[in-house]
């Protein structure tokens, strides 16, 4: 089965890694890639303590803030860890905002699109990320927009440690 978590609102990550807790607490073998970020927020650690294997993408930055160099380096890292996340045995397969590093040329594309698509029935891959390419929502089993209605950050509120990241 197919997941994807997407929209503009909070909460896509953390229904993925809640997910995960839960594939865990039931002996699922659990495998994370994070596309765009370092591997820092604060669910990692305790994921990684219940078994999950976990791949970030060192020198995530944002997308608009990347020169050339660091582009062609952020993919080199995303795809190194997509094919490695990929070769472990799984039944849950999270690719956390892979909508944004398929979306920015950020991954091989049809690296991702091949592991997506050519995951056993007896497993489940989730999707994040704010705009999907049109494939992720077709292949879905399970599509689920965050759409943001409300958020401190338009009120000049920054991100709080624990809470949004």
């Amino acid at each position: 089965m197919i997941h994807l978590y997407w929209g503009d609102g909070k909460g896509k990550t953390t229904a993925a890694m809640g997910l995960a807790l839960r594939a865990l607490g039931h002996g699922r073998r659990v495998v994370i890639v994070q596309f765009l970020k370092d591997g820092s927020s604060g669910e990692i650690a305790p994921l990684q303590h219940l078994g999950a294997a976990v791949y970030a993408c060192p020198n995530a930055k944002f997308t608009w803030l990347m020169n050339d160099a660091e582009r062609l380096q952020a993919r080199e890292n995303a795809t190194l860890a997509l094919q490695q996340a990929a070769a472990l045995p799984w039944d849950l397969l999270i690719l956390d905002e892979a909508c944004a590093a398929y979306e920015n040329d950020l991954v091989d594309r049809e690296l991702l699109r091949q592991t997506v698509m050519g995951a056993d029935a007896a497993s489940e891959v989730v999707l994040t990320g704010r705009m999907p390419a049109d494939w992720m929502q077709v292949a879905a089993d399970y599509s689920t927009e965050m759409r943001a209605c409300q958020h401190p950050y338009t009120k000049g509120v920054p991100a709080r440690e624990g809470i949004e990241y």
